[in-house]
């Protein structure tokens, strides 16, 4: 395993979260924690997830989210996440390291008699592979098998950090998406250096 000191990240990036205002003046407020997500279809595995450097994402999802009826009013949430010990998947470092993972993984599955997680289409259809099930499971078994062998009991890599192409051509022809991102997953809250509000995405009376 690397050490520790070869592993940090030193950058502080900016990351936007979309939620309910109720959740925003929570945590603004009030101090309260963020909630770590934990489906089985999340895209970076388990942890407080943030757009990177793009609030209008984080508000087209908290959208998406009232429209699902998740949520009843929309609002973002900044933050500054130091990364720290980051699992980077733009990184071949860090991509490399999951075929052992997947395989190690697929045998336990198989010798459990469980099934193998897929990634899939979004219950509206379309392309994109929306549920990541596969791929969630792979970070989590790879991540937690690290947190296990650090032996401290909390985790061993702070952030995960992806970047993902989705969406639709910009143009036609276009290999550029509309939907392109960068997402950054925190498993250690210690490295949210703080919050803040984006005057342009709050709900009403905010």
């Amino acid at each position: 395993m690397p050490s520790p000191l070869a592993l940090l990240d030193h950058r502080v990036v900016v990351g936007f979260h979309g939620c309910d205002q109720a959740t925003a003046d929570r945590v603004l407020v009030t101090g309260e924690p963020m909630k770590a997500s934990s489906n089985r279809w999340d895209w970076l595995g388990e942890g407080i997830y943030f757009w990177e450097q793009d609030p209008e994402r984080a508000w087209q999802f908290a959208e998406e989210q009232r429209f699902r009826g998740k949520i009843t009013s929309p609002s973002v949430i900044g933050a500054f996440i130091h990364l720290g010990r980051c699992f980077d998947l733009t990184t071949s470092a860090a991509t490399s390291a999951l075929g052992a993972s997947h395989a190690t993984l697929l045998s336990r599955l198989s010798e459990a008699g469980a099934p193998v997680p897929v990634n899939r289409p979004g219950t509206s259809g379309g392309d994109d592979l929306l549920l990541r099930d596969l791929d969630c499971a792979v970070l989590n078994f790879h991540l937690r098998d690290l947190d296990a062998a650090r032996g401290a009991g909390g985790p061993y890599y702070q952030t995960v950090r992806g970047v993902f192409i989705e969406g639709v051509p910009a143009f036609p022809g276009a290999s550029i998406f509309t939907k392109t991102h960068t997402q950054v997953a925190v498993r250690d809250p210690a490295v949210i250096v703080g919050y803040f509000r984006p005057s342009r995405y709050t709900g009403p009376g905010a």
